[in-house]
């Protein structure tokens, strides 16, 4: 354990073997991605890509909205039982925020744009511009995560910022082309 110099509160340092132990802290972690000494949140979406490219690569629209909502709600439950654990409502280790903001990046850049092929060029724009407005919390990510300090918080700034960035990716493709 460790104290947390924002607060008095005592912050539990993560490990492997907790988490293993635990599907919540599993699915929180993104299968221990987010346990990453540097970069968790790049760690844990970069750990997202293959899942994402797969349902993207073979899903349809419909089924790529029912992941997203059903890995929010999961990812919902899974940092709640996370920020428990580790006493931090919004623990670095907990990535699956970054999962979902990754997919809603990539499923609108990929829907609203040529949806024919999934090209690397999607995927690596998608990733650095998600990555860009997760750490930059433009409005209203900023909202999400000053004012809304619980599990459906951490997920939904990392919503908008996934918004934002499929916007941006959408755009950047289409003037690339």
């Amino acid at each position: 354990m460790i104290t947390s110099s924002e607060s008095t509160k005592t912050v539990a340092l993560p490990n492997g073997r907790d988490v293993m132990r635990s599907p919540a802290l599993i699915v929180a972690t993104w299968f221990g991605s987010g346990l990453s000494p540097k970069a968790p949140g790049t760690a844990g979406s970069l750990a997202a890509v293959p899942i994402i490219w797969l349902l993207l690569n073979f899903g349809t629209l419909f089924t790529t909205l029912v992941a997203g909502v059903l890995l929010l709600a999961l990812g919902t439950w899974a940092a709640r039982q996370a920020g428990q654990h580790w006493g931090q409502v919004d623990h670095g280790a907990i990535v699956i925020d970054e999962v979902v903001g990754l997919l809603i990046t990539l499923g609108l850049a990929f829907y609203l744009g040529n949806h024919g092929s999934l090209n690397w060029q999607l995927m690596v724009i998608g990733l650095v511009f998600f990555r860009v407005f997760d750490i930059g919390k433009l409005w209203p990510a900023s909202y999400f995560d000053r004012n809304v300090k619980n599990a459906l918080g951490v997920m939904l700034d990392d919503v908008a910022a996934g918004v934002w960035a499929g916007i941006c990716t959408w755009l950047a493709l289409k003037l690339w082309s």
